[in-house]
């Protein structure tokens, strides 16, 4: 049986997509006959704006992708932190820059996932992936939301909670917060989920 190639794609400014994305990648490498890989987006910030805002340092075992190299995947997963409700400027323009796939089309068909983090309850944890599937429609690529698939976690109220039926989700608050177990173990079900999906469409 051939190998089913997995993408997760994220940026992280503070860390807390970091987390979440590891734990993506964790759940759609626990699939069977499944090769998952985690690759960053380009920072487009200097280092100088990035010591102003007092991020730290970027993980060094994960290596920046170039949009060329997305058509390898056949399933892919985007997770960024929200700004505005939106994908920030980094990821956007990662996107702007496959161009010439959405010339030839070569994404179409492609299932894709999509998780974030925001910072307070307002901060987008559903309008972040509503407003990201455009990039994904204009590709033909194939959204992959979770629905309530992943169990009774998805209806918990005692504790706060990032995600949605879009996809899993962290809050970040003042920075402070990091993912909670809850979150992770949705992350690590969104891998698994979109992985096998991935699997189940490669022809």
């Amino acid at each position: 049986m051939a190998t089913t190639k997995v993408y997760v794609l994220y940026y992280s400014l503070y860390g807390h997509v970091d987390t979440m994305a590891r734990e993506v990648h964790r759940g759609a490498a626990s699939v069977e006959g499944v090769e998952a890989t985690l690759w960053r987006v380009p920072e487009t910030l200097s280092d100088a704006i990035l010591q102003k805002m007092k991020a730290p340092p970027k993980a060094n075992d994960v290596e920046d992708i170039r949009p060329e190299q997305l058509v390898e995947a056949d399933g892919l997963i985007f997770g960024f932190p929200s700004r505005f409700g939106m994908m920030p400027s980094q990821f956007k323009a990662f996107f702007d820059a496959t161009h010439d796939l959405w010339a030839s089309q070569s994404l179409a068909g492609k299932p894709a996932g999509i998780f974030w983090s925001t910072g307070f309850h307002g901060g987008g944890q559903e309008l972040s992936a509503l407003t990201a599937i455009t990039q994904l429609a204009h590709h033909g690529m194939i959204f992959v939301p979770l629905g309530y698939t992943s169990g009774s976690g998805m209806f918990e109220m005692e504790e706060v909670k990032g995600g949605s039926s879009y996809g899993a989700g962290t809050f970040a608050a003042d920075g402070s917060r990091q993912p909670t177990q809850l979150e992770l173990q949705q992350a690590f079900y969104q891998g698994k989920y979109v992985a096998q999906i991935a699997k189940r469409l490669k022809i």
